[in-house]
Parts: C-alpha cells; sequence; structure tokens
C-alpha cells in the first residue's frame, strides 16, 4: 500500500497506484486467490458495490481498478479504445496484482477481460463476462440503451457519478463523453472465430432483456475454449438487480466448483 492509499480496520484499501505511469485509482479488500472486477462504461468502483463485499467474504481478494477516464482515474491524451484499456489492465495484473487473478467484466469490462485474456492468457485464472456483445451483430436490435445514451438525458444524468469524483473536474466530462460515445458507436468488432484460443474456464452471462441477443452470447460461448453460458432474468443492470442469484453463482464458478466445459442456458 502507497502514501497515497488509506486502508480500515477490515483491510479495505482504496486509492491511487502508478500503473505504466498512469495514477490509477482502486479498492482492494479480502484475502485469497485474485479477482479483478472490470466496470462498465461511465462506471466505477461503486459500480460493483453489490459484489466485491461478497466475493471478498468468501475468500477471495478483491481488486477493483478504475480505467482510465472513469470515477477518480484522470483520463489520457487521445481516443478511448477497448485495446488501450486491455492494455491498462493488464499492466495493472502485472504491476498491482502481480499473479495470475480470474477476471469478472460487466458490459465494456467483459470486451477488456475478454482482450487481456486473448492476449496474456498467462494472467487469467477463470473469467466471467456479463451482459456484453462483441460484434455489433450480437446487439439488441434498436437497443434503449444505446439510444439513451445519445441523449441530453443520459449525459445529465452520467454526469451525476463523474462531476464529483473525477481529478479532471467536471468541464471535463464533455471529452470523456465524447470519446467514450465514439468507441461504443463504432467497437468492438470481435470475430467470434479467434475466440478459440482462449482456453480459459468462462462463464458468458447475461440477463434475458440485456443489450446483448440470446444467440449471440450462446455463439460467443460456443466460440470460447472451455466456457458455457448462463441466462438469467433481467436487464443489462443484472449484477445489480439479483445479487443474491448473481454473487453464489460468481463465487461457485471462480471456485471451480462446477465445470465450464459444457454451454447451458437459464431462461
Amino acid at each position: 500500500m502507497t502514501g497515497r492509499e488509506a486502508a480500515s480496520l477490515d483491510g479495505f484499501q482504496a486509492g491511487y497506484v502508478e500503473v505504466a505511469g498512469l495514477p490509477t485509482w482502486h479498492e482492494v479488500r479480502g484475502d485469497g486467490p485474485a479477482v479483478v472486477l472490470l466496470h462498465g462504461g461511465f462506471s466505477g468502483a461503486a459500480g460493483w458495490s453489490a459484489q466485491a463485499p461478497a466475493l471478498a467474504g468468501a475468500g477471495f481478494r478483491v481488486h477493483v481498478p478504475e480505467r482510465r477516464g472513469h470515477a477518480h482515474t484522470p483520463d489520457v491524451d487521445g481516443p478511448l479504445t477497448y485495446g488501450v484499456m486491455a492494455e491498462d489492465t493488464m499492466a495493472y495484473l502485472d504491476e498491482v496484482v502481480g499473479r495470475p487473478a480470474h477476471l469478472v467484466g460487466w458490459s465494456d469490462g467483459a470486451v477488456v477481460a475478454l482482450l487481456a485474456a486473448q492476449q496474456r492468457p498467462d494472467l487469467v485464472g477463470h473469467m466471467v463476462l456479463i451482459g456484453q456483445y462483441y460484434n455489433s451483430s450480437g446487439v439488441v436490435p434498436g437497443s434503449d440503451l444505446i439510444r439513451w445514451l445519445h441523449t441530453d438525458e443520459a449525459k445529465g444524468f452520467l454526469r451525476q457519478g463523474y462531476d464529483p469524483v473525477s481529478p479532471d473536474g467536471p468541464e471535463h466530462f464533455s471529452v470523456v463523453y465524447a470519446k467514450t460515445m465514439a468507441m461504443i458507436d463504432s467497437e468492438p468488432e470481435l470475430d467470434l472465430a479467434t475466440l478459440g484460443t482462449v482456453l480459459a474456464p468462462a462463464l458468458v452471462l447475461q440477463g434475458d432483456r440485456d443489450e446483448v441477443t440470446l444467440d449471440h452470447g450462446a455463439a460467443v460461448a460456443a466460440a470460447l475454449g472451455n466456457a458455457r453460458l448462463a441466462v438469467l432474468p433481467g436487464s443489462h443492470l443484472l449484477p445489480l438487480e439479483l445479487p443474491g442469484v448473481v454473487n453464489p453463482l460468481l463465487i461457485a464458478f471462480l471456485r471451480g466448483t462446477f465445470a465450464a466445459s459444457v454451454s447451458t442456458q437459464q431462461p
């Protein structure tokens, strides 16, 4: 723990660490096998408030880093891409976690997790991918979420979480918003045929009313080298909507108490 971090009596740590020269905010709690939670777009560590304590209580050391331009972590000049964020995440695994970790990615964080697993399989144990498409064919037609993100209502809502904590100041939100939307409007475009090289045990998890089609989720699970699919009743906010179901599922999968080799679906 550096001088820029603070620890509580229960071992919870929060603060900045240097990752590849970038001040990066993270939160850490618990002891045991490392789990890194990768948040969605326009979000941060607070988005995992329903999962981080539960996973720590189940015997994991839980890391929740905030990526560049998100929440407490400053933005960096240049475009925001999934590839850049994956590079930051791999550097975090190397420099901060210092050992292979289970990755749990939600929304944009799931793309980041998958890219990291493709490029640095030595850093990834088990992997959970929640509520995300990996190319434009997987987006639910007329996605309500993507349409909403382009509205002034969305900008006003999203900056409520950004303005109070960003070290770049409220005036920088318009820059981050523009960069993030440019990324969302053009990425990801992964060829599912390339996913077979990812051999980490994987769980593809989504809601039945998510922003990704059920067919795409099934195709992703089938394309991965060692994965299974779970569909639960819920929306893109599934981890917040059903923590009582999602958390035990995550714990069981990360403990390796069920195999990843057979694809299944829950209605």
